[in-house]
């Protein structure tokens, strides 16, 4: 593990005391479904990390958790058998092999929590150093204990850091069954419907947003067209009037000849304007008839419908985190894991711990 501190940590506690204890999130989260499921006999699990020196701190990191096969419980006491600690450094030749065995955790189902002489003995006998930890947990409370000064000390607070931990995920996956977490229990129809409502209110919403976008891009076109057609008007209506003084000007004209001339010579001259006319009258006509019939383009683009999807609706989507698992995801999100599976079937997870950072996930 590389000298340096952790960027996503949450504070457990008043952590005042040495070493600081760090738990990666997974572990934390497996030790919690233990607790969840640990009904008459205590249950335990193998702490799995490292101990290192930063910046003038000795600190403890717990990246990993291996459940006891089967602890050894007299109706009081607590213990620890050789063959439970040889299967446990198996396990931990094969799940976590960079790491060591650096303590252990007590579930108890019920009770106030207290560090029993038993205990004590215990850890003297498997885990005499400094560097370790016990921690005791239950329904309710959790407590912290590092080895130092040749005994074990509580401690008043600890870290829990988010880092990617494939290898407690795939060791959680092995054992979801064991602790008896699945990710294939029905779902209430009551949350489905309901999500079902909130999608359908959404895309209404989105329509009716895109609509009226929709009708302001026309009547900005509307306007734009009426403006051009109201220049070119005032343009032509300039130009006509100076046809129809050309017309008046050569109308007089031919009266005027047609008073001196006589009546044969007032035809032929008849006649030359009426070839001329029509030949003025057909180019100041062909330039109006230019100007008029060039109009602007139209523009047929129409503002693209997009169809709306569920990912449109980002408050209604949880973008996962480093360190998060579903268990994880739906005690930050409803304050306990009872819609794990509820977001299992929303999101078509066959698998509910396989989930990798930056998955977006419908939430029910």
């Amino acid at each position: 593990m590389e000298n340096k501190f952790p960027k996503n940590v949450r504070q457990i506690g008043n952590v005042s005391d040495t070493p600081k204890i760090y738990v990666e999130d997974y572990v934390d989260t497996f030790l919690n479904q233990i607790c969840e499921k640990t009904e008459e006999i205590p249950e335990g699990a193998f702490l799995i990390g490292h101990t290192v020196r930063q910046d003038e701190q000795d600190c403890i990191y717990v990246s990993g958790a291996i459940r006891m096969a089967d602890i050894t419980f007299d109706g009081k006491n607590v213990g620890i058998n050789r063959d439970v600690w040889e299967k446990a450094q198996r396990e931990k030749e094969e799940f976590f092999p960079d790491g060591e065995i650096i303590g252990w955790c007590v579930i108890q189902p019920e009770g106030i929590l207290q560090l029993e002489s038993e205990l004590r003995r215990v850890h003297e006998q498997y885990f005499d150093h400094f560097g370790t930890i016990l921690i005791l947990k239950n329904a309710e409370d959790e407590q912290y204990f590092a080895y130092k000064y040749k005994e074990l000390m509580q401690m008043n607070g600890h870290y829990i850091y988010y880092e990617k931990n494939a290898a407690m995920q795939n060791y959680m996956i092995l054992e979801r069954k064991k602790i008896g977490v699945t990710p294939s229990e029905d779902v209430e129809d009551k949350a489905a419907k309901e999500f079902r409502n909130i999608v359908k209110e959404r895309i209404i919403i989105q329509e009716e947003k895109k609509h009226t976008r929709y009708m302001r891009a026309v009547s900005t076109l509307l306007i734009i067209a009426v403006l051009g057609i109201g220049v070119t008007t005032i343009n032509n209506y300039g130009k006509m009037q100076a046809l129809q003084s050309a017309l008046d000007g050569m109308n007089n004209s031919v009266v005027g000849k047609q008073e001196e001339k006589t009546e044969n010579e007032a035809l032929e001259t008849s006649g030359e304007v009426a070839e001329e006319v029509p030949e003025t009258e057909k180019e100041a006509l062909g330039e109006t008839t230019e100007e008029v019939t060039d109009p602007a383009e139209p523009v047929n683009e129409e503002p693209q419908m997009i169809t709306s999807t569920m990912q449109e609706m980002s408050e209604e989507v949880y973008i996962v985190e480093a360190g998060d698992t579903l268990a994880k995801i739906s005690k930050k999100v409803y304050g306990d894991i009872s819609h794990v599976d509820a977001i299992c079937r929303m999101n078509g997870l066959s698998d509910g711990n396989l989930i990798f950072i930056g998955q977006k996930l419908l939430l029910p």
